[in-house]
């Protein structure tokens, strides 16, 4: 596979004096974020395997592409992809992708064969699953908002309502878990399962919720006043929000830092390398890095 060199660009961080302490306490030491590859379209839905490597798509050009943590290298990985967006690995190893060419979806397994795990609603299809998150029992949320895409036959929805779908393990009984939101968008559940935060991006505000059991959703919480495109967590429980640069909140929705990115839109994030201490950032036709001191939960 062709490897693309890496490049290296430090953009300063901004900090705001009341929270200077706290802020410089989540990334590490002199570190500065760093330009990894620009070689793209539209960068999106990075997603960390168990051995740290970070897999992230080039939507407009269809294909998914992998950093190993072993040489810090970059490579395409699979091409084409189904038009994947948001991407992530579930318990087994294997890469699940919104793959919404078709609006699907997929896992791919270590050999990269795909199946299809879900492509409609009731006989209906799908609007376009654009992010996801694993839960430990292994469901999978998926939030499922409408982009016409160039690339769609169709010009229309199936689905009016742009939902937030829970599939359970068995991958046979899809549910809707949320159905009131303008434009759902970046989701990210706690290690734990219980809780989840979903970005309304067409209200421009995020809500926090409460997992029960069954896989429904309670307690709907106003977290944030700003929507997201992709969001992660870290083990201490901070929600990191994209769109313009990364904008991190603490437990209690309070803003500790922002991330200057030097792009128009920052489209997602997530921890990855093999200690999961470095926070990996998607970002118009870039891929960026930035070490940290707190490390992702996957």
């Amino acid at each position: 596979m062709k490897k693309v060199l890496n490049v290296f660009l430090t953009i300063p961080i901004l900090f705001s004096l009341s929270c200077k302490s706290l802020q410089t306490s989540l990334i590490a030491k002199d570190a500065k974020v760093q330009l990894v590859s620009s070689d793209y379209s539209f960068t999106e839905g990075p997603a960390v395997a168990p051995n740290g490597d970070v897999f992230f798509t080039d939507q407009p050009n269809d294909r998914i592409i992998k950093w190993s943590a072993k040489d810090k290298a970059v490579s395409v990985y699979m091409e084409p992809s189904g038009r994947s967006n948001g991407l992530y690995f579930d318990h087994q190893g294997n890469l699940l992708a919104c793959a919404d060419d078709k609006n699907q979806l997929w896992r791919i397994d270590s050999k990269k064969n795909v199946t299809v795990l879900i492509d409609d609603f009731e006989g209906k299809k799908l609007n376009g699953p654009n992010d996801l998150w694993v839960d430990p029992k292994g469901g999978i949320f998926f939030t499922d908002p409408f982009y016409k895409r160039p690339y769609w036959t169709r010009s229309s929805k199936e689905i009016e309502k742009e939902r937030v779908y829970y599939l359970a393990p068995v991958q046979k009984n899809l549910i809707i878990v949320a159905d009131d939101f303008v434009r759902p968008n970046g989701i990210v559940g706690s290690k734990d399962g219980k809780l989840l935060y979903i970005a309304d991006i067409g209200d421009k505000k995020t809500y926090s919720y409460t997992i029960n059991p069954d896989a429904s959703l309670g307690n709907k919480t106003l977290f944030a006043n700003m929507g997201s495109d992709g969001m992660t967590m870290d083990n201490q429980g901070n929600v990191y929000l994209t769109g313009n640069g990364v904008t991190v909140f603490n437990p209690k929705g309070e803003q500790i830092l922002h991330i200057p990115i030097d792009q128009k839109w920052t489209a997602n994030v997530t921890f990855g390398g093999k200690n999961q201490q470095t926070l990996f950032i998607t970002a118009s036709n870039s891929l960026y890095t930035l070490e940290m001191n707190v490390k992702g939960i996957r």
